[in-house]
């Protein structure tokens, strides 16, 4: 009997250990999405403060030749 009650107290333990590992990782990958979410947000204000100044600084220039041609 003492060999089962060993086993299953192993079993315990390990299961102890994976659901604290677990636990670990799932707030680590909430972390993560967090600053993920921080930067993409970030990205698209880049995005469109970029997009907003070259618009505003790219004026539609025509193609012409130039005049010593």
């Amino acid at each position: 009997m003492t060999q089962t009650a060993d086993r299953l107290t192993t079993l315990e333990i390990r299961s102890a250990e994976q659901e604290k590992t677990i636990e670990e990782l799932s707030s680590q990958l909430v972390e993560q999405w967090k600053v993920i979410d921080r930067l993409q947000k970030k990205l698209d204000a880049l995005t469109e403060r970029f997009l907003t100044l070259e618009g505003q600084t790219a004026p539609g220039h025509e193609i012409t030749k130039p005049p010593h041609w």
